[in-house]
């Protein structure tokens, strides 16, 4: 129930302890009365972005969902998305013809896939670097202005922004790029996100420190929180009491994560805070993601969850054979059906983060109706290095901009960009074009 108020917590609030400044949700005593009227009629809580990449493309026959508008079925791959039907839209027929360059070689076609993915520029050839603008820092500009964090890049593994023969390694490593020549380092371990996000205004080695003596983050504001607890209504209470249970799980599970001992002690052991196994990884990198988003800290994600030619293996998908050795299926059946297989698998992954989505309270809706989630790859298919048609799926309702719940057919070799401009318009970005874009995309 709304109620007004004379008072109000800033927006801005934070939880102070030692070396730990916390950021806290969205909270109805965080409105003033005049606001608070407003808000409830205006309706228009923040937008929310997030571009999650996959490499390797799909087996289009097994990602592509039969009829098209509402009246479609998801496909194989695809199955795990149909309780978030009405939230998701599967868009096919997009193509990335700047992916196809002089560099025939096959190192050189995966690292254009990712690196034109969501940038729809011409990357450079050779040593040196030199792409375009991404469109999650196109949106970061305009959404991430008033959080302290413009935007968030993540990655399930580990790389820099260097080396490669031909193209520049940062083609493979990130898909976020500020500009032509400043791609943006991907983090994968989850511990110094959390930190990131949570513990700013501690010095190194005051997390060190509290690292040491196995204190909570949550430890160092505990008498804060009691005290702000005693001023807050019941619905805040309960919302204050989630979003801090949702912190310590987090918590918990980086510090088991930190203290896993390797099975063969010739090996050296994973950085503190870097779980050995895809699930854990992922959930941990997803679960930051959405208390980022509670939170306000920032509004625009990127998530690699394997980079081109990874070789990674993801036992818990019952495919125990090597990623980019299983994406050169050379058209066999049983090998097509091994990688689909797969794909379903990582699908599913994100379907857990869209979940989440949906499950989280926000503002009139959820985390989900407050956002656009999208899931992709720039192959399509792996064993030939073909660009298009591309798989993708798009995910959430931009606060009630998208429609969802359609599978929209593209004219053929309409490009990626095309999608891209319209999701930055949906999000109120006033782009006129993006990349190599021939105008936008209806949806």
């Amino acid at each position: 129930m709304m109620y007004l108020r004379k008072k109000h917590l800033s927006r801005r609030t934070l939880l102070r302890g030692a070396g730990v400044s916390l950021a806290l949700p969205l909270l109805q005593s965080m409105i003033p009365a005049a606001a608070l009227a407003q808000e409830a009629k205006d309706k228009k809580p923040p937008c929310r972005l997030a571009c999650i990449y996959i490499p390797h493309g799909a087996v289009m026959e097994k990602w592509m969902p039969k009829g098209e508008g509402r009246d479609f079925e998801f496909s194989p791959v695809l199955k795990s998305l149909e309780p978030l039907r009405e939230s998701v839209n599967v868009i096919s027929g997009l193509a990335l013809p700047l992916a196809y360059g002089k560099d025939a070689s096959a190192g050189a076609n995966h690292a254009r896939s990712s690196a034109v993915w969501i940038t729809g520029a011409e990357p450079k050839e050779g040593a040196d670097a030199r792409l375009g603008i991404s469109m999650d820092q196109v949106a970061a500009q305009h959404l991430g202005q008033k959080t302290p964090l413009p935007s968030l890049e993540l990655s399930i593994e580990e790389g820099g922004l260097s080396g490669g023969a031909g193209l520049s390694g940062a083609y493979r490593n990130t898909i976020s790029w500020a500009g032509p020549v400043s791609p943006l380092p991907m983090q994968y371990n989850p511990q110094v996100v959390f930190e990131r996000l949570f513990g700013d205004g501690s010095t190194p080695e005051q997390r060190a420190a509290r690292r040491q003596q196995s204190q909570s983050l949550l430890d160092s504001v505990i008498s804060e929180i009691g005290t702000l607890k005693t001023s807050l209504p019941g619905e805040d209470k309960l919302r204050l009491d989630q979003y801090l249970t949702d912190l310590r799980e987090v918590e918990r599970r980086l510090d088991l994560a930190s203290h896993q001992i390797p099975d063969d002690l010739d090996v050296p052991a994973p950085p503190a805070g870097v779980p050995r196994d895809f699930e854990t990884h992922v959930k941990l990198m997803f679960e930051l993601v959405t208390l980022a988003w509670q939170a306000e800290i920032t509004h625009v994600s990127t998530l690699m969850l394997a980079k081109e030619v990874s070789n990674a293996v993801f036992p818990a998908s019952g495919i125990n054979e090597p990623f980019h050795n299983l994406s050169h299926h050379s058209e066999v059946p049983a090998n097509k059906e091994k990688l689909s297989q797969l794909q379903e698998y990582h699908m599913r992954t994100v379907t857990g983060f869209l979940t989440r989505l949906q499950e989280t309270p926000d503002g009139d809706g959820s985390l989900l109706d407050h956002s656009m989630v999208l899931y992709g790859s720039g192959m399509s298919n792996s064993n030939q290095h073909d660009h298009d048609p591309l798989p993708a799926v798009l995910a959430g309702r931009a606060c009630g901009a998208l429609e969802a719940g359609r599978h929209i057919h593209a004219a053929k070799d309409t490009p990626m960009s095309n999608l891209l401009l319209a999701m930055l318009h949906k999000m109120n970005v006033p782009a006129e074009s993006f990349g190599d874009s021939t105008g936008a995309l209806s949806i």
